[in-house]
Parts: C-alpha cells; structure tokens; sequence
C-alpha cells in the first residue's frame, strides 16, 4: 500500500493556483567524468529512451558504455563548460524566469513556474514536490521538445505521473504533447534565423538539423520524423527558401544500428566536397542550446565541413530565453490552459460553512 503524502498548506477557500512545469532533457553537475556517468547512468537506464531487453541492456551500459563514454563526453561538456555552468541550464532558468515573470505581471499570485530536468538537478520529482507545498491545484507540464518522441516527451510524462501517484489530492492535470507546428514557435525560428543573417551574412545554404533517434521508433508509430520534416517545411516556407535551398539531417547517432536519416555528420561532409562554401545550420528541435548545438554542430561538424572542403559553417542560435520564444512559451499556455480560471478569490460563504463542518482553517 503506498503512503500517501499530505496535502501541506492547505485551507478550505484559500485561492486557486496553476502551476506550470517547464521541463528539459537534463545536463550533468559538472564536466568531470563522475559527474557525467551519474548522469548518463540515469538517462540511459530509462526504457523510454533505449527500448532495449531490459537485462541485454544492463549489461551493455554497465559492462561496456558506462566504462568509456562518461570520459569522452566530460572533455566534451568542458569544451562548451562556462563559469555559471552548464549551458543548457543557463538557457532553460533563463527562459523559465522569463516565462515566470510575464505570467506573474498577467495574473499576479495565480502561476507558480518550476523548471526541471528529466534527468539530473532539478529533478521532476522536486520540481513537482515544489509545486504540491506551494499548493497547486491545477498543473499544466510542457516539455521543451517541439517534436514529439517517446524517447523524450513521453519519458516526461511518466515521470510527472510517477511522482502524482504519491499525492492525496492530486491537481488538475494536462499535458502538452509537441508544438511543432505552432504559429509562433515557427514565427520565432525564422525570425531568429533573419536576424542571425542580417547580423553575419548569409550562407549558400541552410541545414535544419534534428537530433535523430533509432529508426525503429518510427516504425513503431513515433511522429518524431514526420513533425521535424513539417517543422523544417515551414520555417523554410516562411523564410521564402526555395527546396534546393535547404536540407534536413538528423544528428547525434550512436551504436552501429540504422537511425533516422539523412545523418547530419555525412551530410556536411557531402555538401563541402560538393563545392558548398559556407553552410548555415540550425536546430528548431532543442529550445536551449547544449551540448549537441555547441559542441557538436559548431565544433565538431565546422571542422568536418572545413577538412571536406567547404570554407565555414554557421551555427545559429537556439530560441533559448529570446522574447519571441517566451511569447511562445505564453501562447502555449494560455491555450492549454483555457477553461481554468485565471483568478479564484475564494468563496467565502463556503469557507464559513466549512469551518462550521470542522474543516480546518
């Protein structure tokens, strides 16, 4: 039988709150190789993630992947590694601050916003125990991963409704799924991309870059690969690109099986022996920049698409916490949350009748 938590601050007629998690993949403490086998430990156990044989898996990640990736990939954090730490938290506390503020100057005293991590600090778990002191009554979780895959957005959703099983009286609960197609993630991507070529120059052509995931998630029913190619259709389509003009990939692969392609690595690669001189590369499918945006892109892709031949390539920013990401983030929201009162006072006739019940006040 679990043992249910209590619900702490609680008083009958006290006003209503909703609170908004904001949630990202995750990042390691620090760029040391302890830090990131802790890390990589937690986010490859996930079957979520790796739909792996649970045992077979255990064995490959604990015999083989744990002995060697943790110290290859802290030289790569400590390469993008800044002194207010990981760049993917700077962006994600950015960008939830944000969001926090502009609904607090809407409804002041009525959103609560938590960020968390699905892997590493803050943890869902915490964020949501945050929520639940604060006395929530409504909760609405949006993952910051446009595109929907089950290796990302539904991981959320079980770790959100694992900590929610433990709750007495649990909040109304709604989930945002993906916003691929979103009017206003759209808008802001291509206008990111605008300013980004009004301030350094356009490249010959235009890389959108996804991080990829093992084919068999399609063929099991993922929409990932069909929303990444909408998403790159129509921040083209509203850049007015013609179709030789751009490119999709999709990047990140590991292990020998078949992931989704184009892969991005052999795409810069064929692109600069093809005579391509300057390409311009972004990534719609991360809301912050991190790891596989500053180090791999930027780095390990420019140099490849140099030593192939090509003169430069351009990386262009994430959203990150960029005002027109926010008012996505706000539109999103608000959407989703239609039907839930924006304010609630309180009643104070029932508090009356309640406390003549014995409800506590």
């Amino acid at each position: 039988m679990p043992t249910y938590q209590r619900t702490t601050g609680y008083a009958h007629g006290s006003p209503e709150r909703t609170g908004i998690l904001l949630v990202n993949l995750g990042t390691p403490d620090a760029p040391t190789t302890p830090a990131v086998r802790r890390f990589l430990r937690e986010f490859l156990s996930d079957s979520r993630v790796v739909e792996y044989p649970r045992l077979l898996w255990w064995l490959i990640l604990n015999g083989i992947i744990l002995r060697i990736r943790p110290r290859r990939s802290a030289a790569a954090y400590r390469e993008i590694w800044t002194d207010e730490g990981s760049p993917l938290m700077i962006h994600s506390r950015s960008l939830a601050s944000a969001v926090a503020g502009r609904l607090e100057q809407r409804a002041p005293g009525v959103f609560r916003v938590e960020l968390a991590m699905s892997y590493g600090k803050p943890s869902i778990a915490s964020s949501v125990e945050k929520l639940r002191a604060a006395g929530v009554t409504r909760l609405l979780v949006l993952p910051l991963y446009p595109q929907y895959s089950a290796t990302t957005t539904a991981a959320v959703f079980d770790l959100v409704t694992r900590q929610l099983q433990g709750m007495r009286w649990l909040p109304e609960l709604r989930f945002i799924n993906q916003y691929h197609d979103d009017p206003n993630y759209i808008a802001a991507l291509a206008a990111s991309i605008r300013e980004y070529w009004r301030s350094e120059g356009r490249g010959t052509h235009l890389m959108f870059s996804f991080h990829g995931v093992p084919r068999y998630t399609l063929e099991r029913g993922d929409p990932y690969h069909c929303q990444c190619h909408k998403t790159a259709r129509l921040v083209a389509e509203a850049l007015e690109l013609g179709r030789d003009e751009w490119t999709i990939s999709f990047q990140s692969r590991v292990g020998r099986e078949e992931w989704l392609r184009p892969y991005t690595d052999k795409t810069v690669i064929r692109l600069a022996r093809n005579g391509l001189d300057r390409l311009d590369v972004a990534c719609p499918g991360f809301s912050t920049d991190c790891l596989e945006t500053l180090e791999e892109i930027a780095m390990q892709n420019a140099e490849a698409f140099e030593e192939a031949g090509g003169e430069t390539l351009h990386y262009i920013p994430a959203l990150n916490s960029r005002d027109d990401h926010v008012d996505c983030m706000l539109g999103l929201i608000e959407r989703h949350a239609a039907g839930w009162p924006e304010t609630a006072d309180g009643d104070p006739a029932s508090a009356e009748r309640a406390k003549a019940l014995g409800a506590k006040q």
